[in-house]
């Protein structure tokens, strides 16, 4: 799902009409990361497990996934989902997480997403608006 979801972002940087809706809907959340080469904001679209404590698991299905090579080069983010928006950290799952997250995510969206596994695993905390993120520039 996130692979097909990731190919909807438009080359004006804003997502197609398909990822806008499951976004709007929170089918898909709306991942803007920092360009690990450009600095600049990049949009994307990926499905998204929400646990107990307001955090968010994600997974890349390749290694190569733009998105989740800006998040390691840059964890800050920021995140839409429905009508809610908010910076977050991205925190590397590894071992025993990343692979509930991936079995979270390929119990959500079904078979589509079983290529989830290859890429990395991540787990998207809300900031706390009064906490000072790693780097004092907004994110865009």
């Amino acid at each position: 799902m996130n692979e097909r979801v990731d190919a909807s972002v438009s080359a004006g940087g804003g997502l197609d009409p398909v990822a806008a809706a499951m976004v709007a809907t929170g089918r898909a959340l709306r991942l803007e990361t920092r360009g690990r080469r450009t600095g600049r904001p990049v949009p994307v679209a990926v499905g998204f497990v929400e646990e107990a404590d307001g955090s968010l698991l994600v997974a890349a299905g390749r290694p190569d996934a733009d998105w989740a090579l800006n998040l390691l080069a840059e964890p800050r983010c920021r995140v839409e989902v429905g009508e809610a928006s908010f910076e977050a950290e991205a925190e590397l799952l590894e071992g025993p997480e990343a692979a509930r997250a991936i079995r979270e995510l390929i119990l959500r969206y079904g078979t589509p997403a079983e290529r989830l596994g290859s890429g990395p695993a991540f787990r998207l905390r809300p900031r706390h608006p009064d906490v000072p993120g790693p780097s004092a520039e907004p994110l865009s």
